[in-house]
């Protein structure tokens, strides 16, 4: 019995310590599917961010006020919500989509190959510079015909999940997920 009962916990341990993966961050994305913003263009990503310390990292970067964030384009947050929420290690965390790729850069998980779970970095315009970022979401899936499937916070004011033209994406930042 007491051989059990010391497996059980090891078992247990091991669960407790392992890394999220990018499925249990799909999951958490895939779970606010609907969620939407207040008429403002705030939502409760945006109030989670203001009391994160990525907000005071942003602030400290680009000046301004934590305040600002309230009703900021929240595409991001959104990302860094579900980071934090799912426990996933080395997603970065930001507001601004151009800086947050380039953290992705400069930790040497940036690429070209869309994988599941995969921070995705859009530019409207077809730019392919991380200056010319305005939009960010997570892979869902690779349909391999020229799109992706991606859940996305702030299209259309909501969170959504999207097909989208790999004409559009700079690129793919890659989180540390377990396996």
């Amino acid at each position: 019995m007491a051989v059990i009962i010391l497996l059980a916990a090891v078992l247990i341990g091991l669960r407790l310590h392992r890394s999220a993966t990018a499925d249990d961050a799909l999951k958490v994305a895939l779970s606010q599917v609907g969620t939407t913003e207040n008429a403002a263009g705030g939502s409760k990503f945006n109030q989670w961010f203001m009391a994160s310390p990525y907000a005071k990292a942003g602030v400290a970067r680009d000046g301004g006020s934590i305040s600002d964030y309230a009703n900021a384009s929240w595409c991001d947050m959104f990302v860094t919500w579900v980071g934090a929420k799912a426990g996933v290690k080395g997603i970065g965390g930001d507001a601004f989509t151009p800086a947050h790729a380039r953290w992705f850069k400069d930790q040497g998980r940036w690429g070209d190959v869309p994988k599941p779970g995969a921070v995705v970095f859009f530019s409207w315009n077809g730019g392919k510079d991380t200056g010319s970022i305005d939009h960010v979401g997570l892979v869902i899936k690779d349909d391999h015909d020229g799109t992706i499937q991606t859940v996305e916070g702030n299209t259309d004011d909501a969170v959504k999940i999207r097909t989208r033209s790999k004409d559009y994406v700079v690129g793919y930042g890659y989180p540390q997920y377990g396996h």
